[in-house]
């Protein structure tokens, strides 16, 4: 159900947030979700239900965006990105049916661990490659290591119906997985999520509410983030501005999720 809330002079700070988390999200191939969400819920006091769906519909501007523009630099390899868009579509359609098993609380208390888990992750990665010294070529998708991006898909889609977030972590992981150059992990990841939260979101419609007027002002900072963002990417020197901007992506995700348990707690 679309319904519009009332004005509150603190929600024209959302396009300056939306600029923010729309900028970061399509450099790491993110649709922006993990920070929506805990926005909504700890500065603006959005119920959990409704920040799941809100969230998700505020993050398709992002999405098609950035996927836009990250086409635009070819940074997309479609082969891959086919795999985890079919098990993302499967996956998302349960985590929106596990969404209404569990009380708003323990929602929250929920998805702030899993935040905290996610950043855990995204640093592991960050420290794994930094090990890593030797490039070697990729493979080619059809020649091995389907299976494992199957699951990887099929988890980002549950993390995407569950939690209204891109489900960016298990798609970058198991892009990581197979070598990729990280300009089209950008890519390729911000595409998969894209599917993923149109199909979470047209689970979520039939059972959720969507607040258009925080939509209406995140929006306005959020497309003109997204891209701006893989412009930005084609510019400087991928490996030293993308490590950076992971581990402060995944520092505010972690500080997210504390925040977010705290106040479940």
């Amino acid at each position: 159900m679309i319904f519009y809330s009332a004005f509150e002079w603190s929600f024209l700070w959302l396009p300056l947030i939306g600029f923010i988390i729309g900028f970061g999200a399509s450099v790491t191939g993110g649709g922006g979700g993990f920070f929506i969400l805990p926005v909504l819920i700890l500065m603006f006091h959005v119920p959990g239900p409704i920040a799941v769906t809100t969230s998700l519909a505020a993050t398709i501007p992002v999405c098609l965006a950035g996927s836009w523009s990250h086409y635009r630099q070819k940074n997309i390899d479609l082969q891959i990105a086919l795999v985890f868009i079919l098990t993302g579509i499967a996956g998302s359609l349960v985590g929106a049916w596990l969404t209404n098993l569990v009380s708003s609380s323990l929602f929250q208390a929920i998805f702030g661990f899993y935040c905290l888990i996610l950043a855990l992750q995204m640093l592991y990665i960050r420290h794994r490659q930094k090990r890593n010294t030797q490039k070697s070529e990729t493979k080619s998708f059809f020649q091995g290591k389907r299976a494992q991006s199957a699951v990887y898909g099929f988890l980002a889609g549950i993390v995407t119906g569950m939690f209204g977030t891109s489900g960016t972590a298990p798609v970058l992981a198991g892009l990581l997985a197979l070598q990729l150059p990280l300009k089209i992990v950008a890519g390729t990841s911000l595409l998969v999520v894209t599917t993923n939260t149109f199909s979470a979101l047209g689970a979520h419609l039939l059972v959720g509410r969507i607040d258009m007027t925080l939509i209406l002002f995140l929006t306005g900072g959020t497309l003109l983030g997204a891209l701006l963002g893989p412009r930005r990417l084609a510019r400087v020197k991928t490996d030293r501005f993308e490590d950076k901007v992971r581990f402060w992506y995944a520092l505010a995700l972690a500080l997210f999720g504390i925040g977010i348990v705290i106040t479940a707690i």
